[in-house]
């Protein structure tokens, strides 16, 4: 049994360095993996708004067709720059989608997965845009709008996260806070937490509880593997 685990491609161009990796290993994987678990962020921006296209994420969504058509299990948890994807790319795909954080079955564990981007508490402003972004009444109003309207309110957001995100990098212990995090789902009788976001990659067991952090493949090109029943935290190509 294989499961792999991957999140923060951030992907854009497909002539990109990250993305060009990234579709040769998720083409790597027909045969050989039982399940893959995206954990948010796989592109820079998509949102499920029908006014909205993406030709430049054919390629990489082609190849995930084909994966689960080779067999593999695919689970697609939202991040903050792919959120309400919608049921038509979940058809398409043969994904699951989960908008929110959920705990899965996997080899006989139990396994918290979510994408990270909530689990600081104390940052209100992205919380409060969180709840904002994804309200039914501002994802009406977005089916309404041109997409050159979208595109360039999504630069602004874009430019403005980049920059509170170096400055959060240094106001806040983000893998203390992971780690605290990982405690309380601990103690929910969950056997391991994998998540993404932070682009930290690291993997430590205690007390029998195994926390990954995945990392990106945005210059790091790592994930996680769990191979019957064990983890382990890989950078590609080996």
């Amino acid at each position: 049994m294989r499961t792999i685990f991957l999140a923060d491609a951030h992907l854009h161009n497909p002539e990109d360095k990250n993305y060009r990796l990234l579709l040769d290993f998720i083409r790597s994987l027909k045969g050989t993996t039982d399940i893959l678990c995206i954990l948010g962020d796989l592109f820079d921006f998509r949102i499920g708004l029908p006014n909205l296209d993406f030709p430049e994420q054919e390629p990489l969504l082609k190849a995930l067709e084909e994966l689960h058509s080779s067999g593999t299990r695919l689970i697609y948890l939202e991040g903050n720059h792919d959120f309400k994807l919608g049921n038509a790319l979940a058809e398409r795909l043969g994904a699951e989608i989960y908008p929110e954080p959920v705990t899965l079955e996997i080899q006989g564990q139990k396994i918290f997965l979510c994408h990270g981007d909530l689990i600081n508490s104390s940052d209100w402003r992205y919380r409060l845009l969180y709840r904002i972004l994804r309200h039914n009444i501002v994802f009406k109003t977005g089916k309404l709008l041109p997409a050159t309207i979208i595109n360039g309110l999504r630069r602004r957001l874009q430019r403005s996260s980049k920059g509170r995100y170096r400055q959060d990098r240094s106001r806040w212990d983000y893998p203390e806070m992971i780690r605290l995090y990982a405690g309380s789902i601990s103690k929910q009788g969950c056997n391991a937490m994998v998540l993404g976001h932070f682009h930290l990659p690291f993997i430590e067991n205690k007390d029998g509880f195994t926390l990954i952090s995945l990392g990106d493949w945005i210059s790091q090109f790592s994930y996680s593997e769990l191979v019957d029943g064990k983890f382990s935290l890989l950078i590609y190509p080996a």
